[in-house]
């Protein structure tokens, strides 16, 4: 017979300063919340300012973090986290080198970049309460083919960076516009040197005879018109078999995934993001969770494991001139435990509502933002009937009372 086991999952972490002066007592609240959970995992949005240097690798949202930021998200009782995202790279080379050493010095479980492509796509693996836990951590763009991690050639050697997987974003047009467009691109893709000439190292290698790759943007014949995001089944394999691997284990397994292919509606779930998850789960995880879309989107539970498709922002340190995060959801979210029973089984999942920044905060930072805090009363329902609502899609229910939420875990499958 097994111990219990839970695991507590947050809204990304995007920190630049450090919050352990906090005193606010919601926020207390919030941290002795975390503190459940044998395993308690965030996507840490930075990158960290260290020993091996680095400079900015792109002009606006570029961030980095000192290494201080680590030991706050310590103090909150943080000890996973997922490196793979947009922001991971902002230093470069040394960022990526920077962050490896300064984790790892912490102690935290943590994957998703590497010195080399190898090393970015190896799950971590540390022993939480009674448990071993691995974790992988893949970003799927968009993003430049420079801060993706490499393995070292004849030719060329490693790069340091992010574990990627590889995704190709195509535009559906109906038939008639289609061929418009091919006559279009014929007139202006002059000859096939011009095409190589303003390539871009991310443009797709080669297209198919129905598709049509304009300047690096593939448009491909469909019923109506729309944006589709297609998994390549190679990338994915590499992913899948680690899964595999550490669950063959006996291994609690996280599989994370960031990713920038948002909705128009950026609330909902992306389809091919709820097929990868599934996949994720079919091949032995435990638990899914996303991040990338700054606001809450949904839960769903498959075979028995939990997968959030997106869970905000736990900590949003962003330039307060960037006023494209005013939308109220952008600072709402929620924190959830997973709580397992001795045979292996998710038992139950409490769900609390936090706002970064309730009731006009002023902490001290430029925008009074610095911390999320637990929530009640009409705020408190107002983000989990939400999350309610776009969950009942995915076939849960979840139990909404005016300071928490709790889901009705159906029959669940064993781990482990």
């Amino acid at each position: 017979m097994k111990d219990q086991f839970c695991a507590v999952v947050t809204g990304q972490s995007l920190i630049t300063h450090d919050v352990r002066d906090v005193k606010d007592e919601r926020f207390i609240a919030v941290a002795d919340f975390l503190r459940q959970g044998d395993v308690v995992f965030t996507n840490f949005e930075s990158t960290i300012l260290g020993k091996h240097g680095g400079w900015p690798t792109k002009g606006k949202y570029f961030g980095y973090s000192r290494a201080e930021v680590l030991d706050a998200l310590q103090a909150i009782g943080f000890n996973a986290l997922a490196l793979a995202n947009n922001h991971a790279f902002d230093l470069g080379a040394g960022g990526i080198l920077s962050t490896l050493e300064e984790v790892e010095a912490r102690g935290f479980l943590h994957a998703g970049i590497g010195a080399n492509e190898t090393e970015a796509r190896k799950p971590g693996r540390r022993r939480l309460g009674a448990r071993e836990v691995a974790l992988l951590a893949m970003d799927a763009g968009p993003g430049p083919t420079n801060m993706y991690a490499e393995d070292r050639t004849a030719f060329r050697p490693a790069r340091p960076g992010v574990n990627r997987l590889n995704t190709v974003r195509k535009m559906g047009v109906p038939d008639g516009h289609f061929r418009r467009l091919a006559r279009l691109g014929a007139h202006l893709q002059s000859s096939p040197f011009e095409l190589t000439n303003y390539a871009q190292p991310e443009d797709p290698v080669e297209v198919a005879d129905t598709e049509i790759n304009f300047y690096g943007t593939v448009f491909t014949q469909a019923a109506d018109f729309g944006r589709l995001i297609e998994v390549d089944q190679r990338s994915a394999s590499v992913q899948l078999s680690a899964i595999r691997h550490a669950a063959a284990q006996g291994d609690f397994v996280i599989a994370y995934l960031h990713h920038h292919h948002w909705e128009p509606g950026w609330q909902d779930v992306p389809r091919w993001v709820q097929t990868f998850a599934r996949m994720c789960i079919d091949a032995g995880a435990n638990l899914f969770v996303s991040h990338g879309a700054p606001v809450l989107q949904a839960v769903e539970i498959y075979n028995g494991s939990p997968i959030f498709y997106g869970l905000g922002n736990f900590l949003f340190h962003v330039h307060p001139d960037e006023t494209e995060w005013d939308p109220p959801e952008v600072w709402q979210s929620i924190v959830a435990t997973c709580r397992y029973d001795a045979g292996g089984n998710l038992a139950e999942m409490d769900l609390l509502p936090v706002v970064i920044g309730a009731e006009a905060q002023s902490l001290g930072s430029a925008t009074g933002r610095l911390v999320p805090v637990a929530v009640t009363g009409s705020a408190a329902r107002d983000i989990l009937e939400g999350f309610a609502t776009r969950s009942r899609a995915f076939g849960v229910e979840i139990e909404v009372s005016s300071a928490c939420g709790r889901i009705a875990v159906p029959a669940a499958r064993k781990f482990g």
